[in-house]
């Protein structure tokens, strides 16, 4: 009787071995689940970078879950809650508004979550930062237009003003910019935010710029390639438009375009597949418990207080000049969608 219990409770101890490890090989097994939280999918950029994001999630074994929170910062910090409500192992954030986005970092961070803060600053100590420099993007967009045009009347026009984002490239093109108004070279016009990066408020701006100095406008510095958009639209009018640089930011297709026909100067191609798959590989790595390899330096904002561990990624500066080699040889666009509006006898070669 003895030897037959001892016999069973040496077969269930067996049993209960076996099944602890099975279900500790399926809990190994997890495959990692990367939330990500979209500002609003209506800006080309991000929509674009979704698709990327997947790819690259599923490639490294991870499964992703977005939102798009249509440019309602608040809208943001429920479905952020959403997402650490079912689970997400790390938590990517495109901030509508950096401040605000904050209380999101911070829930998901007490519940044990890592935070990545996607191209634009969460002012949270504990998010990592992955971007481009910033600074150095409005460097190189000031620096074009001010090789074509050193003097003259110039309109600025700003991103988000609740976008730390904003502020960084506005430093940039201070650098360049500032120099030049002290000595008197530059008269700064206008100076205009545009509420969520928007197109329609930098037509409005130049409109009224050019109105107000009689159309005695010969640069704009728009922030990025949508103010870039709407900053030609209104310069089409009085005949401007291809006459006054601009710049912009981010490769979008319709900004590649319009340098191919010549209505825009510059625009700062950030690869956004570099950030994106760079932003997956460190989600990956944090869901495991590691620290990003990628992390090269640190952002600081002095006025919140907040220093973060960041991942900075470089930038290149496109004219008409490289623009092909850029864009096209480097596969981000084809020939036929940049040059579409371009007489084919013109295209490059």
């Amino acid at each position: 009787m003895k030897r037959s219990f001892s016999r069973n409770l040496f077969v269930c101890l067996v049993l209960s071995v076996v099944l602890v490890a099975g279900v500790s090989g399926l809990a190994a097994a997890k495959r990692p689940l990367i939330g990500v939280s979209i500002r609003s999918l209506s800006e080309e950029r991000w929509a674009r970078e979704t698709v990327i994001m997947e790819e690259v999630a599923h490639e490294l074994g991870a499964d992703i879950m977005f939102t798009d929170a249509n440019h309602d910062e608040t809208v943001q910090n429920s479905q952020i809650e959403n997402l650490i409500a079912r689970g997400v192992d790390v938590l990517v954030i495109i901030a509508q508004n950096s401040d605000a986005a904050v209380m999101g970092a911070q829930m998901a961070i007490e519940e044990g979550i890592p935070v990545i803060a996607y191209d634009v600053a969460v002012f949270h100590p504990d998010a990592i930062y992955l971007s481009f420099d910033s600074v150095r993007v409005g460097y190189e967009m000031a620096k074009a237009v001010v090789e074509m045009v050193p003097k003259g009347n110039y309109l600025w026009l700003g991103g988000s003003p609740t976008d730390d984002n904003a502020y960084l490239v506005r430093e940039g093109h201070f650098q360049v910019l500032q120099p030049l108004i002290d000595k008197g070279d530059i008269i700064l016009v206008a100076e205009q935010w545009c509420s969520a990066w928007s197109p329609q408020e930098a037509m409005m701006h130049t409109e009224n710029a050019l109105v107000a100095n009689n159309d005695k406008i010969d640069a704009v510095v728009a922030s990025n390639d949508g103010t870039a958009g709407g900053a030609v639209q209104a310069l089409l009018e009085p005949g401007l438009a291809g006459k006054v640089p601009v710049s912009g930011q981010d490769a979008d297709l319709a900004a590649c375009q319009r340098i191919a026909e010549g209505t825009q100067t510059v625009t700062i191609f950030k690869d956004v597949r570099i950030l994106a798959r760079t932003a997956m590989e460190a989600a990956v790595e944090l869901a495991h418990g590691k620290r990003p390899t990628a992390i090269n330096g640190t952002y600081k904002n002095e006025e919140r207080g907040v220093e973060q561990d960041a991942i900075l990624l470089d930038v290149v500066a496109v004219t008409k000049d490289n623009l092909y080699e850029v864009i096209v040889q480097g596969g981000f666009h084809s020939l036929e969608d940049v040059y579409k509006n371009v007489p084919r006898s013109e295209w490059p070669q």
